[in-house]
């Protein structure tokens, strides 16, 4: 009676242990709630870069760095940020304004010397403000942020 028992405890035991181990996985695949108040202070910061023309691109990469931050912490998949988009386009409601910010980024990136147009500027950061907004970064509000 006394080796049932035992049985009996190490079946629990690893029940008990196996129970755990699926709700780890599980917390671990569950994406994480953004703090949005981390994105909001971050994006105001940014917006700073936007009074002057020679710091335009300064604003497009930080915007740039905090859409990737966002989708990191959201658990899009992907090695580069351009797969992690990939991940998350169904969860943009303007895909292709998002794609569109990311890739003025990169062009600034590749050429040092490209030449900004304020209306590529507001389009791109519009872009990001809504793929920041779609993955609950910044609040949907209806006050002025950009």
């Amino acid at each position: 009676m006394n080796s049932l028992s035992l049985e009996m405890l190490a079946l629990i035991i690893g029940g008990v242990c196996l129970a755990l181990l699926c709700l780890l996985i599980i917390a671990i695949r569950i994406p994480k709630r953004l703090k949005s108040d981390y994105f909001v202070s971050c994006w105001k910061d940014l917006q700073l870069h936007c009074k002057d023309k020679k710091t335009w691109p300064q604003a497009l990469q930080e915007a740039d760095k905090l859409l990737d931050k966002a989708l990191k912490k959201r658990k899009f998949k992907g090695k580069t940020m351009g797969e992690r988009m990939v991940s998350a386009q169904k969860t943009f409601t303007d895909n292709d304004a998002a794609w569109f910010a990311h890739n003025i980024k990169k062009k600034l990136l590749a050429d040092p010397n490209f030449k900004l147009r304020e209306s590529d500027v507001k389009d791109a950061l519009v872009g990001f403000r809504q793929a920041l907004r779609d993955l609950g970064a910044l609040p949907d509000g209806k006050t002025r942020d950009s």
